[in-house]
C-alpha cells in the first residue's frame, strides 16, 4: 500500500505543469510637457538705481482666478495702498482650481530677479491659507533663495515636518489663529516644535481670538515688514 501511495505521489509532481515565467527586460522613454502661466503683479519702490530687496506674496485660495484686482484684497499689496515699502513686492496669482507649484514659483522669482535690480541676499517669502502652505514648500524646496520667511495660517505638508531642518538658516515667524476652523493651529505648532529644535530664529504667534483670518492684524502692521527687511543672508 505504501508503496502504491509513493508511486502516485510522485506521479503527480511530475505532471504538476511548471508555472516559472521568463523575466524580460524593457526600457520606456516618454517626454512630457507642461505649459503653466502666472499671471502676478510687482510693485515697484520709487528709488530702483540701487539694489533693492523682494517681498514675495502668495494669496489664499479665494483669490485664485485670472482677476489681479483679487490680489490686492489681503497681504502686501493691500498694505501698499496707505503706505510705502522700499522694496519690490511680487504677488503672483495662482488659476483657479490650481494649487501654488513651487517650480513655477522659483522659475518666476528667478525671471523677476533678471530683469530688475534685486538684492539677491534680501528676498523674503510670506503668504497666507493656501499661499502659507505655499510659502512653506516654496521655502523647503529652494531654502537658499531667503532671508526671512513668514507663513500665516498655512497648513504644512508631511514633507516639511519631516525634513523640518532644511530650513534652519531662514528667519522665520509663523502667525496662526487659535480658533481656526479652516486649518488647524496644530499645523504651525507642531512645525514650530520641531523647527525649534535646530532653527536660528523662530518666532510663533498665536492670536488666542482669531478664527482662520489671522493675516490681517499681521500685514496691516508695519512691524512685519520692518522686521523682514532687516533681513540679509549672510
Amino acid at each position: 500500500m505504501k508503496s502504491l501511495l509513493k508511486t502516485a505521489v510522485a506521479a503527480l509532481l511530475f505532471s504538476v505543469p511548471s508555472f516559472a515565467q521568463a523575466v524580460k527586460e524593457g526600457s520606456f522613454n516618454v517626454k512630457i510637457q507642461q505649459e503653466k502661466q502666472l499671471d502676478y503683479l510687482l510693485y515697484e519702490p520709487e528709488d530702483t538705481k540701487e539694489e533693492k530687496p523682494l517681498i514675495i506674496f502668495l494669496h489664499g485660495s479665494g483669490e485664485r482666478g485670472n482677476d489681479l484686482e483679487k490680489v490686492k484684497v489681503h497681504g502686501p499689496l493691500k498694505y501698499l495702498k496707505d503706505h510705502k515699502l522700499d522694496a519690490y513686492v511680487l504677488a503672483p496669482q495662482c488659476p483657479s482650481d490650481q494649487y501654488w507649484d513651487s517650480e513655477v514659483l522659483y522659475k518666476l522669482i528667478q525671471k523677476v530677479q533678471k530683469i530688475n535690480n534685486i538684492d539677491s541676499s534680501r528676498i523674503y517669502l510670506t503668504g497666507l491659507s493656501m499661499g502659507g502652505w505655499g510659502a512653506w514648500n516654496l521655502a523647503f524646496s529652494h531654502p537658499d533663495m531667503f532671508a526671512a520667511l513668514v507663513p500665516i495660517a498655512g497648513f504644512v505638508d508631511r514633507v516639511p515636518m519631516i525634513e523640518n531642518c532644511k530650513i534652519k538658516d531662514i528667519p522665520t515667524r509663523i502667525f496662526h489663529g487659535l480658533l481656526d476652523d479652516v486649518v488647524d493651529v496644530s499645523y504651525s505648532m507642531d512645525i514650530y516644535k520641531k523647527l525649534k529644535t535646530c532653527s536660528k530664529d523662530i518666532e510663533l504667534t498665536i492670536f488666542d481670538d482669531a478664527n482662520h483670518d489671522s493675516w490681517t492684524r499681521v500685514y496691516d502692521n508695519p512691524e512685519i515688514y520692518e522686521w523682514m527687511l532687516k533681513q540679509q543672508k549672510q
